[in-house]
């Protein structure tokens, strides 16, 4: 093993040229901790957000990348010994330690999920963020076999994950999008453009049509703008789930008594919750192996194109996912 790895270290808060190619001396294992040879990362809005500044407790310099697989490299836990094929994801990764934009990251223990899988690493790397935040806001929304799930902000990863799970548990599921150009590439049985932006657009009048009183659950992945509308669309009584942060994360004069109404349910799912669930990642990992799930990849990129990464994300240039992978001598 080399002394020194290559890294894309965001080093201060700004647009996606602040990503720079770094060389930088592999971590130093520790107690708790194994190195892993990262081969693949998934790319996350929330590390566009951290690169715009817009997470206070992150300091720069920092190796963003809040998602990798790859294989042990040096370990310190018996159970996941060197060669073992992983993932892992969260544990504050990318944020106060060093992350995936690197050919080697140092991780928490805690945060490996060892798989078994014969899927190609951009395969691979495009599951464990995505379909573990789609299962997990699923769970959070008690969805049940015949239900009616609207998602909102369909032409995103989790978003086409979340379709693909429930319609394989037997919920009928209609996605927005807001581009007429992204609808062809959308799998759902009804697909919905939210215009509700513009002048004289809506997205109930438009919901109305397939649902006359509306579906019981919305999974919003559009996140703080979007939220309150989606509790009004929502079914009385249904379940409202904000699973995202495509607008942001705050909700700016929220009245909880005045804004959900009443016997109408609200929850979010935040992805720290699937941290270590190795057996929903496999689990996941043999659906898409057997091709009941098929994962949305819309551009893979390599680590000296990180900048370009970054900016077809900013740009909502993708339907889907966006992987980085890295190549090892």
């Amino acid at each position: 093993m080399s002394a020194t790895m290559r890294a894309a270290v965001c080093v201060r808060a700004g647009g996606p040229e602040v990503l720079e190619l770094r060389e930088l001396p592999v971590p130093a294992v520790r107690d708790g901790w194994s190195l892993l040879r990262v081969h693949g990362a998934g790319l996350n809005r929330s590390e566009l957000r951290t690169r715009q500044g817009h997470s206070p407790s992150v300091r720069f310099p920092r190796v963003l990348g809040i998602e990798c697989v790859g294989v042990v490299a040096t370990s310190t836990d018996p159970a996941v010994p060197e060669g073992t094929t992983v993932a892992a994801v969260m544990g504050e990764m990318g944020r106060v330690y060093d992350g995936a934009y690197a050919e080697y990251a140092l991780l928490p223990n805690a945060t490996l999920m060892p798989v078994g899988t014969t899927l190609p690493w951009e395969v691979l790397a495009a599951l464990p963020e995505t379909y573990l935040t789609a299962q997990g806001a699923l769970d959070a929304l008690g969805i049940e076999r015949g239900g009616r799930l609207l998602i909102r902000g369909g032409t995103s990863s989790v978003g086409m994950a979340a379709a693909a799970i429930a319609a394989g548990s037997g919920v009928e599921t209609a996605v927005t999008t807001r581009q007429e150009s992204k609808v062809e590439a959308l799998t759902a049985d009804h697909v919905v453009v939210d215009d509700s932006g513009s002048l004289g657009g809506s997205l109930g009048g438009s919901l109305r049509e397939i649902w006359p009183d509306g579906p019981e659950y919305v999974l919003d992945l559009v996140g703080a703008r979007t939220a309150v509308d989606s509790l009004r669309l929502v079914r009385r009584g249904g379940t409202v789930c904000v699973a995202g942060s495509l607008s942001g994360w705050l909700i700016q004069d929220f009245e909880p008594i005045a804004m959900i109404p009443s016997g109408t349910r609200l929850t979010a799912f935040h992805s720290e919750t699937m941290k270590g669930r190795a057996d929903v990642l496999q689990r996941i990992v043999s659906e898409v192996e057997s091709g009941v799930y098929r994962p949305n990849v819309d551009r893979v990129f390599e680590l000296d194109e990180i900048v370009a990464a970054h900016r077809c994300m900013e740009d909502d240039q993708a339907t889907g996912k966006l992987v980085v992978t890295l190549r090892h001598e």
